[in-house]
């Protein structure tokens, strides 16, 4: 700070801090305490104001189902049946007596007629007027088993589907309006309430029953993943069942993936940097350099696609290969992890390379031809004089590179295309867009985020680098 005060005086040195202060709040901080706010809060779907509101919509659609058959034509001659109207409101002949269960959730009438037995209508089956009982389960985090009606003292009620249209009707109105009556108390309960919750982190460790069969189970037991997942009780059998904590299964898979994509890309770019950096003529390095550079000019997604075009079952390996006759089929690159790791790396090679660079240019090559007329080889010259120096530029390239593979998705979704085992981005993802269970996936991220950090901070008290020593990185 003093630095910038000499340099740039009081006025800018402020706006500068006030900036970074600003950047920080609303680009950092603001986001994680939402997100967390998001992850200790239930899910509205789980309160017991969401159960009486789904109960009072089964009720009320169940009603407006049986008034229209009650109102519908006779079956005519020619189908037997109702006509039943379409979802864009066209009206379907029937083909057969058979009930048609409700798709997206939403009551559809038979398409058989209710049949008339003497002075009562049995109705076919819906699905709405069997969901519209009062005897509902509520969700608890102790697992207790509780009911909607006991709870709360409402009347066992149900519509009874043997019983007449009229009577069915003013059952399934009944329960509307009891459920309506209980949903409005239960909001104004529910407001003054604490819907603070750890239930949402419970579900990353939460183990699931897998149904496997004797087979399944003996070929999944003989990999060598599940063999670590057990060994270190990510997966076990309980009653004769194998379960499996998926969340911390895909979290763990996930940054060993990014590990491994960090180590190698740095295995990749040390020598490209050092090429560059100390053993190459400038006009040389102006080459390499647009080399790295021009590829990255195109969108990042561009490139990913482009990957498909070489990897795809008739891509330019693979037609390659079988022109050569080196294959009989085609090889299915995107079912292999490795494929994944090679393109997270093209995608992100800049940012382990030109950290490591910045900082190798600043070495002095005195240095390097004293330690090789003094006879040092060179796996010495490289671990006691080049990497010690370029340490900072190789802290942060690392760091960078892992943060990005831990959090890539765009790479994983369209390279695999839902073939390989997601990575935890993907399931996050799932979580807020796919599932609509964005508590779950707030408490994934805010988890994830945290992780990912913890390794950080361990990587740099190993690499016993500090958060100053990044500053020669950018100099």
């Amino acid at each position: 700070m003093s630095g910038l005060l000499r340099s740039y005086g009081r006025g800018l040195t402020a706006l500068f801090a006030g900036a970074v202060l600003l950047w920080a709040l609303l680009l950092i901080l603001l986001p994680q305490f939402a997100m967390f706010e998001r992850a200790i809060t239930a899910p509205k779907r789980l309160l017991d104001s969401s159960i009486a509101a789904t109960l009072r919509f089964d009720a009320a659609t169940c009603l407006s189902v049986l008034e229209t058959q009650s109102s519908a034509p006779s079956p005519t001659a020619q189908n037997g049946g109702t006509a039943v109207p379409s979802l864009g409101g066209m009206a379907i002949p029937s083909p057969n007596k058979m009930p048609v269960p409700s798709p997206g959730g939403m009551a559809v009438p038979s398409f058989g007629a209710a049949k008339s037995t003497g002075s009562a209508a049995v109705r076919p089956y819906v699905l709405q007027c069997d969901r519209a009982n009062t005897h509902k389960a509520l969700v608890r985090e102790s697992g207790e088993r509780l009911w909607l009606d006991q709870v709360y003292g409402l009347p066992p009620r149900s519509v009874d589907p043997a019983a007449d249209i009229a009577i069915q009707k003013a059952q399934a109105s009944e329960i509307r309006d009891l459920a309506h009556v209980l949903y409005q108390t239960l909001l104004v309960q529910e407001a003054t309430a604490s819907k603070l919750t750890l239930s949402n982190f419970g579900a990353l460790v939460s183990a699931k029953a897998l149904p496997l069969g004797d087979a399944a189970r003996a070929t999944e037991e003989a990999r060598l993943s599940n063999k670590i997942y057990s060994s270190v009780g990510l997966r076990f059998e309980r009653d004769g069942v194998v379960h499996e904590r998926l969340g911390l299964t895909n979290l763990a898979r996930t940054l060993f993936f990014a590990v491994l994509v960090t180590g190698l890309a740095l295995v990749l770019c040390y020598p490209i940097a050092y090429k560059v950096a100390l053993a190459s003529t400038p006009q040389r390095v102006m080459w390499l350099m647009l080399g790295l550079i021009i590829p990255y000019a195109i969108v990042e997604l561009m490139r990913v696609y482009a990957w498909t075009t070489i990897i795809d079952n008739r891509g330019l390996l693979n037609s390659a290969m079988l022109w050569a006759g080196l294959i009989a089929e085609p090889i299915a690159f995107t079912r292999m992890p490795g494929t994944v790791f090679v393109v997270i790396v093209y995608t992100y090679v800049l940012f382990m390379v030109f950290p490591i660079l910045n900082v190798m240019s600043t070495l002095d090559r005195n240095q390097i031809e004293a330690a090789q007329d003094l006879g040092a080889p060179v796996w010495r010259l490289h671990w006691r004089v080049v990497i010690p120096h370029a340490k900072p530029g190789i802290a942060v390239g690392c760091i960078s590179t892992f943060m990005l593979a831990a959090g890539a998705f765009s790479v994983p979704r369209i390279i695999s295309r839902g073939l390989q085992a997601e990575w935890f981005s993907q399931t996050i993802y799932n979580k807020f867009f796919e599932s609509e269970n964005s508590n779950v996936g707030a408490a994934y991220s805010f988890a994830y985020t945290a992780v990912c950090f913890l390794i950080v901070a361990l990587f740099m008290w190993q690499m016993r680098t500090r958060l100053k020593d990044f500053a020669r990185v950018q100099q």
